[in-house]
């Protein structure tokens, strides 16, 4: 049988039409961008939140697997001051001390926090010498009972001036990233790096030492009659891999403070104040001082030779 002329082009043309979808068509840059989005989310899922308590095991291991997910080349990230910054993976936790620790004194009562989003925190606080090559200043140089030195904590900070830090940390890496300070719970969550006890090593005073300058003010801690902070990362880190988080100097916060801890997801603390929050002890704290739950509201102007800060990265996730 004869096929009508238009009848064969239409077979023709329905043939191509299968060639066409056996063999894929280029791709412009949008759809090749959308493409390795989505094979990346489908091949490294999102992990999902961490539930304190938990080991440093299971601490590195979600560490790694937010790396994954989020195509970071590693786990400490340099900037271009060589700062360097530990991946918090997001989790939930209470924030606080339980009614049952003696050395609670004051501090307020614990709330249920859930962070959502990851963040990068400096391995340490931020030096002098950082601090000069974005400031161009040295405060601590105005009293006398400062020391200077590149791998001191940069004190004798006000805390508008460590937001400042942060801007212009911003605007000097010129590749996106954001820097600021750490809200309180964000602090909190990652000097505890899973556990419940009142140091991220335990319960007993007896080993904080090890891990962080304190005791000035009793006499008999690492710090034993010294009036002044110490080189950054020379003790213990936590299970995150952070330095100093129980000692050396104080650090502020973004927070404002207030008499109540600030709970729920992702939370900031008032919207305004003349207080803000200071966390982790210094070399002049005793040892209740220098744990993961407490706090202190400093005036926001106030300077002084034991309060410093570290900064927080933000991450982007897909």
């Amino acid at each position: 049988m004869k096929l009508h002329p238009f009848a064969v082009a239409l077979i023709a043309a329905s043939a191509l039409s299968v060639l066409n979808l056996a063999e894929p068509q280029p791709m412009n840059a949008e759809r090749k961008v959308a493409y390795v989005n989505q094979v990346a989310d489908e091949a490294v899922p999102q992990p999902d939140l961490l539930q304190v308590p938990f080991d440093e095991k299971t601490a590195k291991a979600a560490q790694e697997a937010w790396i994954r997910h989020l195509g970071t080349p590693k786990l400490v990230e340099k900037n271009s001051l060589e700062m360097e910054f530990f991946l918090i993976p997001p989790g939930r936790f209470i924030m606080g001390s339980p009614k049952t620790d003696p050395a609670r004194g004051r501090l307020t009562n614990p709330v249920e926090v859930t962070l959502l989003k990851p963040f990068s925190l400096g391995r340490t606080e931020v030096t002098q010498g950082q601090w000069q090559k974005v400031m161009g200043t040295a405060p601590w140089k105005n009293y006398d009972n400062a020391r200077s030195g590149e791998n001191l904590p940069a004190v004798y900070i006000q805390s508008e001036e460590a937001g400042e830090f942060c801007r212009r940390l911003t605007l000097k890496d010129k590749d996106g990233t954001t820097y600021r300070l750490p809200t309180e719970a964000e602090w909190e969550y990652a000097c505890r790096a899973g556990t419940t006890t009142r140091y991220s090593f335990g319960d007993d005073s007896a080993n904080l030492d090890h891990y962080g300058w304190h005791g000035r003010s009793e006499g008999d801690g690492s710090a034993k009659n010294q009036t002044f902070a110490h080189e950054v990362g020379l003790k213990k880190p936590n299970p995150f891999g952070l330095f100093d988080m129980h000692g050396n100097v104080c650090e502020w916060c973004r927070d404002f403070y207030d008499e109540k801890l600030p709970g729920g997801t992702d939370p900031t603390g008032p919207a305004k104040g003349t207080y803000r929050v200071i966390r982790g002890g210094s070399w002049s704290s005793d040892g209740a001082g220098c744990g993961s739950a407490f706090r202190s509201g400093i005036h926001q102007y106030d300077r002084d030779i034991d309060i410093g800060f570290r900064v927080a990265r933000v991450m982007t996730t897909k």
